[in-house]
């Protein structure tokens, strides 16, 4: 069975680039007669608020997008996490980084709009990782894993064959951070492991973070789901949409738009609809398919 996933960060409130999101995996879950699963990845302490969760559910199911069993917490499995964190550091595998981001930006130019860069291994033992002298470890770190200079590929179930070498685009990344907190790309392998998760679909602005994932998942013995990515929604000036675009949050829309209204202009938006109908997920079922959602990034101008 088809097993898929929505795994919102409660850090504000959901605009229209994460309703299409959800609108998006819960038809290509429920078109193949599958299950849609809740996450609430709020690992993030000082930006994760209770009440962005509870008006994220509510919004939701107020759009017609069930879930299916009890929602998972993030939050609640940080031991979990350590014990998976801990077979990696064992291995000898990862090393404390003491790095800033300044440092990073002075030494190379930000690769992409997000503002990523790679990393270029300063804090990286010459020999196997050890976890540092006494002197050392009572500095606050974050902790890194070694990457191999290898690439990794994978087909994604929208974008086709895509290679990485994640030394080379990506460099030793993350896994916890200075202050303890899980990071995304450890903690979202794990859940979509345990979870049963066979598929998951989100914004072509994490293809970068598939390979990161997949080699994590190959070190841990992990399963690795099928990822398809989709076209990103970007704003009359060409930004990819955010939660300070305020007149495309929830909590606008709600009040001038119906639920229909706002599931059907997200369904035009990809191409599944020829005009924006007001629509309920359950009427889009028998017309979504993925051969419908164009690669390039759509715009709100399609609306105007």
């Amino acid at each position: 069975m088809t097993v898929g996933r929505f795994a919102p960060s409660p850090t504000g409130r959901m605009h229209l680039g994460n309703v299409l999101g959800a609108v998006l995996s819960w038809l290509s879950a429920k078109s193949r007669g599958g299950r849609w699963l809740l996450r609430i990845e709020d690992i993030d302490p000082a930006r994760s608020r209770r009440e962005y969760a509870q008006l994220l559910m509510d919004d939701l199911h107020w759009l017609g997008l069930t879930w299916d069993g009890e929602p998972v917490w993030q939050s609640r499995r940080s031991d979990i996490y350590e014990d998976y964190f801990q077979q990696l550091k064992g291995r000898e595998l990862t090393y404390p980084c003491f790095c800033t981001r300044t440092d990073l930006l002075a030494t190379q130019a930000p690769h992409e709009s997000d503002g990523r860069v790679v990393y270029p291994g300063t804090c990286r033992p010459p020999g196997p990782a050890i976890s540092g002298t006494p002197a050392i470890a009572e500095r606050p770190a974050a902790t890194r894993l070694i990457v191999p200079d290898s690439d990794v590929a994978f087909t994604d179930g929208h974008y086709g064959l895509q290679c990485v070498n994640l030394a080379h685009q990506v460099g030793d990344f993350i896994i916890r951070r200075k202050d303890g907190a899980w990071a995304y790309q450890l903690a979202v392998v794990i859940d979509d492991a345990l979870m049963g998760i066979t598929e998951v679909v989100r914004g072509r602005d994490l293809l970068l973070s598939t390979p990161q994932q997949l080699y994590i998942a190959q070190l841990l013995k992990l399963r690795s789901p099928c990822y398809i990515h989709f076209p990103l929604l970007l704003n009359d000036a060409g930004q990819r949409l955010s939660k300070r675009d305020g007149s495309l949050d929830m909590a606008s829309m709600r009040q001038r738009m119906t639920a229909r209204e706002i599931v059907g202009m997200a369904a035009y938006l990809v191409h599944l609809t020829p005009e924006p109908l007001p629509m309920t997920p359950q009427e889009l079922l028998p017309l979504f398919c993925w051969e419908k959602v164009p690669c390039h990034d759509c715009t709100l101008k399609q609306l105007q």
